[in-house]
């Protein structure tokens, strides 16, 4: 006989709850004006981490909009995802000054300290691997952003120091963030 391992999650289910209804508020509020689709996405994806087919679903129907329109814009805009990212998203440049360059190497050696591919997230959640087209950086390339901080003239060499620096400070916001809850 065969025994199927159960998990709970209600504490799952209660927070994606608590999200919706903050999304009904959005929703809401933005459902009268013009062009609303692409701010309640992203107030969507700041509220969830990324944007799950739940709050799609909902967004398409809070503001009167066919699904396929919804999904047809976040899949347009890389800025979207509906996969959870880590708590640092790495975008590394790969438009003609980056990639001339250096780009690629640099990519390489992200993919390599982090052990994960483009388009992952580490096993820890700290980190996602993304590239993009162009940062506007073209005379200081090549270039990556992790989260909103760009940094230019990057080296393969120092890839770890900045990385390793990102995965002291989520450390230290996640041991904050334990002890606030206790």
């Amino acid at each position: 006989m065969k025994t199927e391992k159960s998990t709970c999650t209600c504490q799952q289910d209660a927070d994606e709850s608590k999200l919706l209804k903050r999304l009904e508020v959005v929703i809401k509020d933005y459902r009268e004006k013009p062009g609303a689709l692409i701010p309640v996405l992203q107030i969507a994806q700041g509220l969830f981490g990324y944007l799950p087919e739940v709050a799609l679903k909902r967004i398409s129907l809070g503001l009167d909009k066919s699904y396929s329109e919804v999904a047809g814009v976040v899949g347009f805009y890389s800025f979207f995802s509906t996969v959870p990212r880590g708590r640092n998203l790495v975008r590394v440049c790969l438009g003609t000054a980056c990639y001339v360059r250096g780009g690629k190497q640099v990519l390489e050696a992200i993919k390599k300290h982090l052990g994960i591919d483009v388009g992952q997230t580490t096993p820890d959640k700290l980190f996602s691997l993304e590239v993009a087209r162009c940062f506007g950086a073209c005379g200081l390339a090549p270039a990556i952003t992790v989260n909103d901080d760009v940094h230019q003239r990057v080296k393969s060499a120092k890839v770890h120091e900045i990385i390793n620096s990102y995965r002291t400070v989520s450390r230290a916001k996640a041991t904050r963030q334990k002890r606030a809850k206790t």
